[in-house]
């Protein structure tokens, strides 16, 4: 039973255009993003060394994450499937609250790239305002969205395929520089360096710990793979596969390349606001390395935005389909795609040029904290989710998922008692703080619109059985 029930989803009016190519490098460029290549150099100046134990620690959590959401989609693989499987196991009014408040993460999630898209390019034109790049490039990926699923889906695997590239050679060279001491930072390159300037923990391991709010947004669009289920051509085979590919990804992109670039550059060099990766190619003293590496973060900033605007239309379309959202969200265009519930969401990420023309400082930082707390939520929905699947299954109510977490729910408990943790530590300092009373805010808004939707239609709080319908 458990074998058949994979290939059981409900037909959504999607093109399945996503192959496993592009599902693998949309899992692998989710795991890459503007949080390690820029936001990596301010929780370097908190952290020091310590930093690689804090990503490290939390890529184990995101692990657990990604195994619970695993099990949930091979059970039944639908798009927007946080909102639906919070309202299949938590009930309605959190179906409603997860999906609004994903599609919330992902459109600051898109301000917070646009925005880390306008610096890099000042890098190259210093002369030309934030907020006009932050613009042309909304502009031009929007465009990019509206064709076709399997445009979005190439794009993002070139623009994956960069940054996974240059990630792998600046881990190559570094190596290098460490054995055999090339280029002008050979001299002072060394292990060491990992210990040399006030130990591993040079601010103490509270300031390490604080860095943990920082390093998760990093980790946010993990889960992007799970929105992909609706449209990828086999979920049942190329999901899991990207889901077990995290743990090495984790290792080698983060971990990895993070310890060889406090090997060769020591900690005291990075600043809040410069990329690691563009320092350590100006110290290696590589001619026009560093261009190259501003390039490359372009391009993951570019796919983060990317990757926001096509999740955010399918959760709108989920929402409606559910009566939560406008019915009109849920038509499509003659591409199959979620046209107006891009275009929606669009406008509203052009907030992020506004707050570019405003506080060009400090905008980055304001949308990353709410980011993450909107990421928390959804964390914390796919693994209350999952364990209340667990325990459907072991009562015989529901069907076991053809691929079962590790551990069942013991590693989903360790996980949920881990972001309760992090939320405390945004809640203790004072400038991420402002986040969590956004979310304040914005679950009182969704709570009054959920008791006009109940006024509306009563039968919107009722409890709904998942359909299960052959594709194709």
């Amino acid at each position: 039973m458990a074998s058949e029930r994979v290939t059981d989803a409900p037909e959504e009016g999607y093109e399945r255009g996503l192959g496993s190519r592009q599902v693998q490098m949309i899992a692998i460029g989710g795991a890459i993003g503007v949080g390690l290549f820029l936001g990596a150099g301010a929780n370097i100046a908190k952290a020091g060394p310590s930093l690689i134990l804090m990503y490290a620690l939390a890529g184990v959590i995101i692990f657990f994450i990604m195994r619970a959401l695993g099990e949930l989609l091979l059970y039944r693989p639908v798009s927007g499937s946080f909102a639906e499987y919070s309202r299949e196991f938590l009930g309605p009014f959190f179906g409603y609250f997860t999906g609004w408040t994903y599609w919330l993460m992902w459109v600051v999630t898109g301000m917070a790239e646009l925005t880390a898209a306008a610096i890099y390019v000042n890098y190259w034109f210093p002369s030309i305002p934030q907020w006009v790049t932050a613009l042309v490039f909304l502009v031009i990926l929007f465009g990019v969205n509206l064709i076709s699923v399997k445009l979005f889906g190439e794009l993002e695997f070139w623009f994956s395929m960069v940054k996974v590239t240059a990630l792998i050679g600046m881990i190559v060279i570094g190596l290098g520089v460490l054995t055999f001491g090339f280029s002008s930072a050979g001299d002072t390159a060394a292990v060491s360096n990992l210990w040399a300037f006030d130990g591993f923990f040079p601010k103490g391991i509270g300031s390490s710990l604080m860095t943990l709010q920082g390093v998760m947004f990093a980790y946010l669009a993990v889960e992007l793979v799970g929105v992909t289920a609706g449209e990828s051509e086999n979920p049942e085979k190329t999901l899991p596969k990207a889901i077990n590919t995290l743990p090495w990804r984790i290792a080698l992109f983060y971990v990895g390349a993070l310890t060889v670039i406090l090997c060769v550059v020591k900690w005291t060099e990075f600043a809040p606001g410069v990329s690691p990766f563009v320092e350590a190619f100006a110290q290696i003293g590589i001619p026009a390395g560093a261009a190259i590496v501003n390039f490359v973060v372009l391009t993951a900033a570019l796919s983060s935005c990317n990757s926001g605007m096509y999740s955010t239309g399918r959760m709108l379309r989920n929402l409606a389909e559910s009566g939560e959202a406008p019915k009109v969200f849920t038509k499509l265009s003659s591409t199959k795609t979620p046209a107006l519930g891009i275009f929606v969401s669009v406008c509203f990420m052009g907030i992020g040029v506004v707050l570019n023309y405003v506080v060009p400082e400090k905008a980055f930082g304001y949308v990353t904290s709410i980011a993450t707390a909107a990421g928390i939520w959804t964390w914390l929905m796919i693994l209350i989710s999952h364990v209340l699947y667990r325990r459907a299954v072991e009562a015989g109510r529901l069907p076991a998922s053809s691929f079962p977490a590790p551990g069942g729910a013991k590693c989903s408990y360790v996980a949920i008692a881990f972001l309760l943790f992090v939320t405390g530590i945004i809640a203790y300092d004072a400038d991420a703080r402002v986040c969590l009373y956004v979310m304040a805010g914005w679950a009182v808004a969704l709570g009054i619109g959920w008791m006009v939707l109940k006024a509306r239609n009563p039968q919107i709080a009722e409890r709904r059985t998942a359909e299960f319908e052959k594709v194709g």
